[in-house]
């Protein structure tokens, strides 16, 4: 004991104290590692059994338990459509949540130390859905969560994508906007149900996300990139007013098969010609999706903010009626569900109709017209309902499933998932698209190449 303290302390036993520190070592000295974690290295550390008890505060200051376990490899059936995880770019570790009791542990990548903030966490991210209204397969999404303690999401009906264009015709007609207040209602619907809300707001991004933001004090606003002129300028003007408050604004990509920061180029030297970019990507893999949590992280306690409500057409100055079905009959577009879970339904029952009837696929590209010549998966896509990622996963468990239910018969070529390999292409084909507009709508400086093409020729 040290000689500055009083030498006559007055001890006071603690006979629940003394029972729990003695039930402490007695299961540490009786444990024996299973055969099972033999390849597994676990530190803990001992030294608060030696030391008094503290105020549960400060047990969040105790070093947490490391668990290595050796990743798993499986073997997957070769076949045209391969997918598999790009190595991370960040490393993750785990810690433990600074609200032990209302959350569990959760993988977060660590940031720069903070004396207020020992765990490195944003206290309040916000979160921006644009065309990603989706919970599965959302990289932003998912980061949000990890840095963060509390997530603020948010969607912006802006004004400026409505009314008359200066050709006279609407900027959004009502069959899409409908297809998006639906969208948008599945996507409050979900978060809801995992603990967590959506708060929608009619204005201009740059003006709604600074006000939320400065409402419960976040850090960091969270976004997918996009490509077009007008999301770009969208893009550059709340990243311009983001800075002046210092709030950091970070972006992600999640709108392709393939990601951008996996291109065997520069998006600004990709072949102006798809089959160009189609053969510079031969043998590239696509990342495995990401899963959508079961739990997400609450709304910042700070601010008290209004989710508000959700817009009608006639909100956003469309006439409803012209939705509405004529003559008797409804309107072609009527069948058309906006939202995640109609998705991911449409998506599932694809499949298992291929796996019922894989033989109705095998001439599937060359019947280019008619009603039935697509699976009709692309207004899911487009507004980011379904990742196209996802989208590949379940049809290369499809093709899988097929090939080993074909007992008996031997695969002569790839004649067996034609249909599905041609609708990978078309998930390439739509790549083609969204990295060639990223090429030349860039707002800040002009790109001096040749127009795109869709010919097949040889790289550009």
């Amino acid at each position: 004991m040290s000689s500055s303290m009083d030498p006559n302390p007055k001890v006071q036993e603690d006979p629940i104290r003394e029972v729990e520190e003695e039930a402490e070592v007695t299961t540490l000295a009786s444990f024996k590692p299973s055969p099972l974690l033999s390849t597994a290295s676990i530190s803990l550390s001992l030294s608060h059994l030696l030391l008094p008890l503290k105020p549960a505060s400060s047990l969040l200051s105790l070093p947490s338990c490391k668990l290595k376990i050796p990743s798993q490899i499986s073997s997957l059936s070769h076949i045209s459509l391969s997918a598999s995880s790009a190595p991370s770019k960040s490393s993750i570790k785990s810690t433990i949540s600074a609200v032990p009791l209302q959350s569990p542990l959760f993988s977060r990548s660590r940031r720069s130390p903070d004396p207020s903030n020992p765990f490195g966490l944003r206290r309040a991210t916000v979160f921006w859905f644009r065309n990603d209204l989706r919970l599965h397969d959302n990289e932003a999404l998912s980061a949000a969560l990890n840095d963060s303690l509390s997530v603020l999401p948010v969607y912006c009906f802006d004004p400026r994508d409505y009314g008359k264009s200066s050709s006279g015709f609407d900027k959004t007609g009502p069959y899409r906007a409908t297809f998006l207040i639906q969208s948008v209602s599945d996507l409050r619907r979900n978060l809801q149900s995992r603990g967590s809300d959506l708060v929608v707001r009619t204005g201009k991004p740059e003006s709604v996300l600074l006000e939320l933001a400065k409402a419960v004090g976040a850090e960091a606003v969270y976004v997918h990139r996009e490509v077009t002129h007008d999301e770009v300028r969208a893009e550059e003007r709340i990243e311009e007013v983001m800075k002046e408050e210092g709030i950091e604004t970070k972006y992600f990509w999640g709108s392709t098969l393939y990601h951008i920061d996996d291109l065997p180029f520069k998006v600004e030297d990709m072949p102006s010609n798809y089959g160009g970019f189609r053969e510079r990507l031969q043998g590239l893999e696509v990342r495995k999706t990401i899963k959508a949590s079961d739990q997400l992280k609450g709304l910042p306690a700070k601010g008290d903010v209004d989710v508000g409500e959700i817009p009608s057409l006639v909100d956003l100055g469309l006439s409803p009626t012209a939705t509405m079905p004529q003559g008797g009959k409804p309107a072609a577009n009527a069948s058309l569900v906006g939202g995640e879970t109609e998705a991911l339904q449409r998506l599932q029952k694809f499949a298992a109709e291929y796996r019922a009837q894989p033989n109705k696929l095998e001439n599937f590209g060359d019947n280019i017209y008619g009603a039935n010549f697509s699976c009709k998966i692309s207004p899911w896509l487009a507004m980011g309902c379904l990742s196209p990622r996802f989208m590949f996963d379940e049809l290369k468990k499809s093709v899988n499933r097929t090939i080993s239910a074909s007992s008996g018969q031997k695969r002569d070529g790839p004649k067996a998932d034609n249909g599905m390999n041609w609708l990978m292409f078309e998930l390439l084909w739509r790549d083609f698209f969204r990295f060639i507009t990223k090429k030349y709508s860039s707002a800040k400086r002009k790109v001096d190449v040749a127009p795109a093409t869709a010919c097949t020729g040889a790289l550009a």
